[in-house]
């Protein structure tokens, strides 16, 4: 579970009584595609055939474009998740990471999920002795992907989330 019980007002829309705007929304969503991008190949090494978390990524930038409709994304989510179900390790995480990135457009509060997700398989993959190592690598790389007008959101999101996330992000 990534998601808190209460809901952070900054990452919940204007509309819905929040104070996230919607250039900062895609902002998240377009982050939380490339976390989990980073990682895809994971999943692609052991399922090649399965096209699902790459359509939620895919999906989840066309949203940010106006291409698709949330729900569009949303269900591309549902799916990539659905394609981890039955897998283990590094492979089931990446494709959870791209299932996060997609129900971004609903829940802007997923963008921690696809990163948490994203580490957690990188940390799955690395050579035994060194997950921790490769997973702090990771978390790096993805705030050095961070826009500036998020940066600030998301650094405290992670330190809020952490606990939920795992203990990922090293606070």
């Amino acid at each position: 579970m990534i998601l808190p019980k209460v809901r952070d007002p900054r990452l919940v829309t204007i509309r819905r009584g929040g104070t996230l705007t919607d250039e900062h929304h895609r902002l998240l969503a377009l982050w939380a595609a490339s976390c989990a991008e980073h990682v895809l190949g994971l999943f692609e090494s052991a399922r090649p055939e399965d096209p699902r978390p790459r359509q939620a990524i895919e999906h989840a930038r066309a949203w940010t474009r106006g291409e698709v409709r949330m729900m569009e994304a949303r269900a591309a989510g549902g799916h990539a998740m659905g394609a981890a179900r039955d897998l283990r390790g590094a492979a089931r995480h990446a494709a959870y990471a791209a299932g996060q990135a997609g129900c971004v457009a609903h829940v802007a509060a997923h963008e921690l999920g696809a990163a948490a997700y994203a580490i957690k398989a990188v940390r799955a993959a690395a050579p035994e002795g060194e997950g921790e190592a490769a997973g702090r690598l990771e978390c790096q790389w993805q705030r050095d992907q961070l826009p500036a007008a998020v940066r600030d959101l998301v650094i405290d999101d992670q330190r809020l989330r952490n606990d939920i996330c795992w203990s990922v992000f090293d606070y």
